[in-house]
């Protein structure tokens, strides 16, 4: 039986690195839905041309695409062992077509660990972000300020804050989140694969429960 994981964590909760360090520590494949729309659109696959014809549109890529892709990804070796996915499913609907598509790969998703930070601390770690004007040297206001406020340290340019790390930005972003994933969340609590984690410890705290409840199922 193939062991899959479904890491789920807000905008700024650390699931990237938490992920890759997961994956790597478990010897299983890190598959991101990001990733892997990336891959198929810029290698023009089959699936990538179907998709991109409903981004040329500005319209959503249906479900029954999204699922093809992954599928088409766990069935290559790497993922022999399992995989952590991250970025799908989405919706309770896609989770029931990965629990279908799972038993005809001879594998189930074992754990969903779902990595928890207040709001308010994810718009400080995601709404402090400068960027110098000159060559994009990216500063915090609290984990890297700049020595002089408002220039860049390297070449001296004027630093400014991007659109998208902007705090009400960044707040509605976690909004939207949060609203969309709830279901998922409930989805998988009632049938008892929901891990919650402490998002807001030192990186290797964090890893150390992830690994931790992972194993203990």
């Amino acid at each position: 039986m193939r062991t899959f994981i479904v890491l789920l964590g807000p905008p700024g909760a650390g699931k990237g690195t938490q992920a890759q360090i997961v994956a790597e520590t478990l010897q299983l494949a890190h598959i991101s839905s990001g990733d892997l729309f990336r891959e198929n659109l810029k290698g023009q696959t089959e699936l990538g041309k179907q998709a991109q014809d409903f981004i040329n549109r500005g319209e959503l890529v249906p479900d029954d695409l999204t699922i093809a892709m992954v599928r088409d990804r766990l069935q290559r070796p790497d993922c022999a062992q399992g995989a952590l996915l991250d970025g799908f499913p989405r919706t309770p609907a896609q989770a029931d077509a990965l629990t279908e598509m799972l038993a005809d790969l001879d594998g189930k998703v074992v754990c969903v660990p779902c990595i928890n930070v207040p709001s308010e601390v994810l718009v400080e770690r995601l709404g402090g972000r400068w960027t110098c004007r000159a060559q994009g040297h990216v500063y915090h206001q609290l984990y890297n300020p700049p020595k002089e406020t408002g220039k860049c340290d390297i070449d001296g340019s004027e630093l400014y804050q991007r659109d998208d790390d902007k705090p009400e930005t960044v707040a509605n972003r976690i909004r939207v989140y949060l609203a969309q994933t709830s279901p998922l969340i409930e989805y998988y609590q009632k049938r008892g694969l929901l891990a919650e984690i402490d998002g807001t410890q030192e990186i290797s705290a964090v890893t150390a429960d992830l690994l931790a409840a992972i194993r203990k199922d």
